[in-house]
């Protein structure tokens, strides 16, 4: 039987980096500390972070070392690694089981692979002795990401205003995320199956469409890998009509972003909705931003979108899930991992395809036939029912696809 070493000396001698670092996810708590070090070892040599390679030797070396344990573990976190941080950071608070510090980074590591469950029992392990900030903070975080909402509501009740002012933008954040998971909650089930209540209460997003195909192979409303097109584009604009008007909201301009894509896009929402196209300036009020991807979006440009203009409303068409955009969209038109543009080698002039948008077909794609039903009417009334959760406080990312879980592409 091969060992995790031999698996990733053969993959960096072929050159397989990226494979290197693949066969190890597998076997990334089962094998022995000390082969999972030097394993790690050598791909940090292979990619040329030398602070980790020489945490992973010392770690190697000293197994029994908190601290040699704790600087590999966060080494790996920090260069992106953080399933090979587990195993480490976990012996490492076995052997120091009070140490604050060290459970802070196994739950960073955690959160970083989206493990929330086992980051809440952790941090619910420690009964009372849990400090408040910032953890039962985080316990409150990780309990809703997994989609116990009662349970987050009835831990974040006791939880006092943080004394360091660095905590409390992250304080205000979790109460909106409550208090938006409240109207959620109301409007529909906000079950392990809710997308579109999830997406509001986590980022404050409203999901205009859900993926009409795959929905009981594992993707749950989203998509893997979409090949766009100009319908589909339609669809998501209509979707966003229906939600300014059901909400009240109702922009003077439409604001074109700099991106070829999101100026496309603009120009049709501009056709679509009736209203006059402007160059997209931060300080602009009552005006729809609209962008394809955000995560194409220039990082300035991006930052100066996380904080909302009076009556400012940010479209996003393809949200890509599993790598969320640096700002949260006040609206995806939906949830993909992958996307084409449809656009891709049409070198027209973009008033032309945004034209070609604007006339386009925007009924529902019927798909496989097994996504639930979302007609428009009850995307309206979803959309009213959450009007006041809708459009307040900043844009903030969160790294986390939630507690619906959809298959993704390795």
């Amino acid at each position: 039987m091969t060992t995790a070493m031999d698996d990733v000396r053969r993959l960096l001698k072929a050159g397989d980096l990226p494979g290197a670092v693949r066969s190890l996810r597998p076997r990334a708590e089962t094998a022995p500390l000390a082969e999972l070090a030097k394993a790690a070892r050598a791909l940090a040599e292979a990619a040329g972070f030398e602070d980790l390679a020489d945490a992973a030797g010392a770690a190697a070396e000293r197994l029994a070392d908190p601290q040699a344990l704790y600087d590999f573990g966060y080494g790996c976190v920090e260069h992106g690694l953080a399933f090979l941080a587990v195993a480490p950071l976990r012996e490492a608070l076995r052997l120091v089981p009070e140490s604050r510090t060290l459970l802070a980074e196994l739950v960073s590591a955690l959160e970083d692979e989206e493990r929330h469950a086992e980051a809440a029992a952790l941090l619910a392990a420690r009964g009372d002795r849990l400090a408040a900030w910032p953890e039962t903070y985080l316990l409150v975080h990780h309990t809703l990401l997994t989609g116990d909402f009662p349970t987050a509501r009835a831990v974040a009740a006791r939880l006092p205003d943080p004394e360091d002012e660095s905590w409390r933008w992250a304080h205000a954040r979790q109460r909106r995320m409550l208090d938006r998971a409240e109207l959620a909650a109301a409007a529909g089930p906000l079950d392990g199956a809710d997308l579109r209540g999830w997406q509001f209460a986590l980022t404050g997003t409203l999901l205009g469409t859900l993926s009409p195909y795959g929905y009981g192979a594992g993707m749950a409303g989203r998509y893997a890998f979409l090949g766009d097109s100009h319908d589909q584009c339609r669809r998501g604009l209509a979707r966003l009509a229906l939600a300014l008007e059901a909400t009240g909201r109702r922009p003077g301009t439409v604001s074109l972003l700099p991106g070829r894509s999101d100026r496309i896009l603009g120009l049709a929402a501009a056709a679509v909705l009736g209203l006059p196209a402007v160059p997209y300036e931060p300080a602009r009020t009552d005006t729809l931003v609209v962008a394809y991807d955000l995560n194409d979006c220039d990082p300035e440009v991006a930052q100066s979108l996380r904080v909302r203009a009076d009556g400012q409303v940010l479209y996003e068409h393809a949200t890509r899930w599993t790598s969320p955009p640096p700002v949260s969209a006040d609206f995806s038109a939906l949830l993909a991992q992958f996307v084409s543009v449809p656009w891709k080698e049409d070198e027209r002039p973009e008033e032309e395809i945004a034209r070609d948008i604007a006339s386009a077909d925007p009924a529902a794609d019927e798909g496989d036939g097994e996504t639930p039903p979302d007609p428009d009417e009850a995307f309206r009334a979803y959309a009213a029912a959450v009007t006041s959760g809708w459009l307040t406080g900043t844009r903030d990312r969160l790294g986390s696809a939630g507690p619906v879980h959809s298959s993704r592409f390795a």
